[in-house]
């Protein structure tokens, strides 16, 4: 090999480790790009997550229901009793009564509307608003309150009803089922056919009183009976002294746990009207501007409920992936 061709190869060389050198420092600019752009969009969203916290936080610390009843104009209040009447429900007793106390409390309300779409519930939680209510119009006798019925009042939601001053309603709407009912099921005669042994320990002859899987005690089932009429009379007693004089006492199905329209509601006297919640609002109350006193979930409160229960399908998952718990 020549002098010629040995320079041409050193040149060569050159120019390859010249291209590599090139290209490694437009792989590192690129790379170092990259990071810069990521740990921008880093930034972004870590500000954008103490923004969302702070909120929260703020939120927290006031809750939606006291924001809301903050103003001393002339409004309405309203007080929603929507869904099962039961505790541990949004429609529990002590819910509603501290969204009436709110309400009856605040400067500006000239009157109280109880918004109603409740098939009714728990008699007891039921029995615990109505005693509410009686108390407040005892306390405050020139503030009204309504009932404004939506899709459905009835059981114990009529049973709350029935403490207002007046029950306004659609002419679809449904109300009444002035009833108390307890059910279950009998499967004696499946675990009979099947060859199943019912085994049940008791301390106290009538501890397992309905059992779906044993036969019916009589002694236990007259005893039950005599339960559910006793809770049937305490509801028609709060229904009678809350309705008193407006009840067409002579329709022998008015306490049967029929339910009838709103039309059909006015003519045996279970209802007064008709309305809805603006015009009530409107016309008989006469403020239009409503402010709504229902109590809601802090954010706080969901957030942990939401962080709790993701937590227990994460810790529940884990349990199931271990050998031999599937």
């Amino acid at each position: 090999m020549d002098q010629h061709d040995v320079n041409e190869s050193q040149n060569g060389v050159k120019k390859g480790v010249a291209w590599e050198r090139e290209t490694l420092e437009k792989v590192l600019l690129a790379s170092l790009i990259e990071q810069r752009r990521a740990r921008r969009w880093g930034i972004f969203f870590k500000l954008l997550m103490l923004a969302y916290l702070g909120v929260a936080l703020w939120l927290v610390a006031e809750p939606i229901s006291e924001q809301r009843s903050r103003g001393t104009k002339d409004h309405t209040a309203v007080v929603d009793v929507a869904g099962m009447i039961a505790a541990g429900e949004k429609a529990n007793a002590d819910a509603i009564i501290e969204g009436l106390r709110a309400a009856a409390d605040a400067a500006g309300a000239k009157g109280i509307i109880l918004r109603m779409n409740t098939p009714g519930g728990s008699p007891v939680q039921s029995a615990y608003v109505y005693e509410e209510i009686r108390r407040i119009k005892k306390l405050k006798p020139e503030l009204p309150i309504y009932a404004v019925v939506a899709d459905m009042c009835t059981s114990g939601g009529y049973y709350i009803a029935s403490a207002a001053d007046k029950i306004f309603v659609n002419q679809s709407s449904i109300v009444g089922s002035i009833g108390v009912i307890m059910d279950s099921f009998g499967f004696v005669e499946a675990i009979n056919k099947l060859g199943i042994e019912r085994r049940v320990l008791t301390a106290g002859e009538h501890k397992a009183i309905l059992d779906p899987f044993s036969p019916v005690d009589p002694v236990a089932k007259e005893h039950i009976q005599s339960v559910l009429n006793a809770i049937h009379r305490q509801f028609i007693d709060a229904v009678r002294q809350g309705r008193a004089g407006r009840l067409k006492e002579n329709a022998s199905e008015l306490y049967s746990g029929l339910v009838w329209t709103g039309a059909e509601g006015i003519e045996l006297g279970l209802v007064d009207g008709f309305g809805d919640v603006r015009s009530v609002a409107e016309t008989v109350i006469g403020a239009k501007d409503m402010v709504n006193y229902t109590p809601e979930e802090n954010l706080w409160s969901r957030l942990t409920s939401r962080i709790g229960t993701a937590f227990g399908h994460m810790l529940r998952s884990a349990v199931l992936a271990e050998p031999g718990l599937h």
